[in-house]
């Protein structure tokens, strides 16, 4: 019979973070993982000679020290170097124009004085220097050490001593960040492009996004020397050094292997049960998965009697996706980013609304044969999973409208490469039952739709001992520098705070 001290149910990057740390500790780790490949959403794929991305598309924060990126300061703790290639610009396409645009404090000031004149840009300026005092505050509380359940009352208090001068701006870093634009943005361009960023990270509008996250992301991206990132390889290579550390410090990672159940004695956690009828035990189980997935891994009677119901949990909605390898022949200058907006007045969550683009063999030609590039775009969780729930994807119904639904890209795709369609070499398409059937979420959701302005999302401790949870459905939320803290913070409970607060000072954190 094999024991682990912990077994943590699927390799997302929260679980890899998690498993990682656990391992660094001297933890004996298992990682179950139901799919053929680690990483969650963040995964690649291969296909005659293209590498095509099936997850995050936009990175920062990873390759400079120091950095406010949980998941930067988890590689530096477990001493993983990622090979970076830096990068500046993106193209927009909005109703107010298409244009190309860097991130940085002036790229953007110049675009706004072009689009929208001098007093738009002094209101942006107003906004700017408001969010800068959060900015500083979320700097000097690393959210890696910031878990509201494991902060004592005395650490509160010394962290609060820090900000006495701004001691009023704390509450406002839990709330809803469109209480802070409705204070300073009345331009309706500003409050339309702040709205969408914070659906980018959150796949929630503006006063449903927390403040923290986007102060977080605008210390990245709006100061004189940002610059953004990608990990050469593609997000597969963050996967593989998260896996590298994990397994070089003794842990176990299995694929193909889904969880059926998790198994309890006297109402503890005490392993889980493979799809197979394998039993594993361990002191610990961590999951990795959903809120609604986590539920129905909980035996009927401990779920009735101690979980709130997951039906009852709002849901961000789902995704379309196209894959694509093109003939590069002739193309100069292709953004490696693209987002298109078609109608600001539909709402920043409406269906076929909004489109990312990524291509990026323009910058790691490695990505695609020589002559090619390689693309990937996606609907950024807009796309309602009740019509798609109940067709047959063998069936002509389905394959019809994911044809018809997935027109949106070559459309918008044409305003950036006018001949794509006479390129294409290799098209994939993929529907919210896609994305459901590769990432194992519930309904092909990005997570829970829990409003910051309803509060935190809930913690990695669950009511049952030893059972803990990370990932998108638990604090601090949606994105990869939360899933990664959510790992740490469950790492954190295993191995106590003591040792966590030892690991950390490695990185003086």
């Amino acid at each position: 019979m094999k024991k682990y001290d912990v077994v943590i149910i699927g390799s997302g990057i929260g679980g890899l973070c998690c498993g990682s740390i656990l391992a660094l500790a001297g933890k004996k780790v298992l990682i179950s993982e139901a799919h053929s490949q680690p990483g969650g959403v963040a995964h690649s794929f291969k296909m005659k000679g293209y590498t095509f991305e099936s997850g995050p598309s936009l990175w920062s924060g990873l390759g400079r020290w120091p950095t406010t990126n949980p998941l930067g300061q988890i590689l530096r703790l477990l001493d993983e170097k990622v090979e970076l290639i830096k990068y500046k610009g993106w193209h927009v396409s909005v109703p107010e124009g298409e244009f190309n645009l860097e991130v940085g404090k002036e790229p953007f000031r110049k675009r706004i004085n072009i689009l929208r004149g001098d007093k738009s840009v002094e209101e942006w300026n107003s906004f700017l220097s408001s969010i800068k005092p959060l900015s500083q505050i979320v700097n000097e509380i690393p959210l890696l050490s910031s878990s509201p359940e494991t902060m004592n009352i005395f650490e509160i208090i010394k962290l609060a001593s820090k900000f006495i001068p701004n001691i009023n701006l704390l509450p406002k870093l839990n709330g809803g960040f469109g209480d802070i634009v409705d204070e300073h943005l009345k331009d309706p361009f500003l409050r339309n492009w702040v709205n969408l960023l914070s659906f980018l990270i959150s796949g929630m509008p503006m006063h449903d996004t927390n403040s923290a996250a986007m102060a977080t992301l605008f210390d990245e991206w709006f100061e004189p020397k940002s610059y953004l990132e990608y990990p050469k390889g593609g997000s597969e290579s963050i996967v593989n050094a998260l896996v590298n550390s994990f397994t070089n410090n003794g842990g176990e990672l299995i694929l193909s292997s889904k969880v059926e159940a998790i198994n309890f004695s006297k109402n503890i956690a005490s392993g889980v049960m493979l799809e197979n009828g394998s039993r594993i035990f361990s002191d610990f189980v961590v999951m990795n998965t959903d809120a609604w997935t986590s539920r129905k891994l909980i035996p009927k009677a401990i779920r009735e009697k101690r979980f709130p119901k997951a039906k009852n949990i709002n849901k961000c909605n789902s995704f379309l996706h196209i894959h694509l390898g093109f003939d590069a022949s002739g193309l100069q200058n292709l953004p490696i980013h693209s987002i298109h907006v078609d109608d600001w007045d539909k709402g920043i969550t409406a269906e076929q609304n909004v489109a990312v683009f990524s291509i990026p063999s323009v910058l790691d030609k490695g990505m695609a044969p020589k002559g090619k590039h390689v693309l990937h775009g996606y609907t950024p969780a807009n796309e309602p999973w009740e019509i798609w729930e109940n067709l047959n994807p063998n069936e002509s119904t389905y394959k019809n409208l994911k044809e018809e639904r997935c027109s949106i890209f070559l459309k918008y795709l044409r305003k950036i490469i006018p001949d794509i369609e006479e390129r294409i070499e290799l098209k994939l398409l993929g529907t919210p039952l896609t994305h459901k059937k590769y990432t194992r979420t519930f309904c092909g959701s990005y997570g829970p739709a829990l409003s910051a302005a309803q509060g935190l999302f809930p913690g990695c401790m669950t009511p049952v001992k030893n059972l803990l949870a990370c990932g998108a459905s638990t604090f601090p939320g949606i994105g990869i520098p939360a899933v990664s803290a959510s790992g740490a913070y469950a790492a954190e409970k295993i191995i106590g705070k003591k040792e966590y607060k030892n690991l950390l000072k490695m990185i003086k954190i």
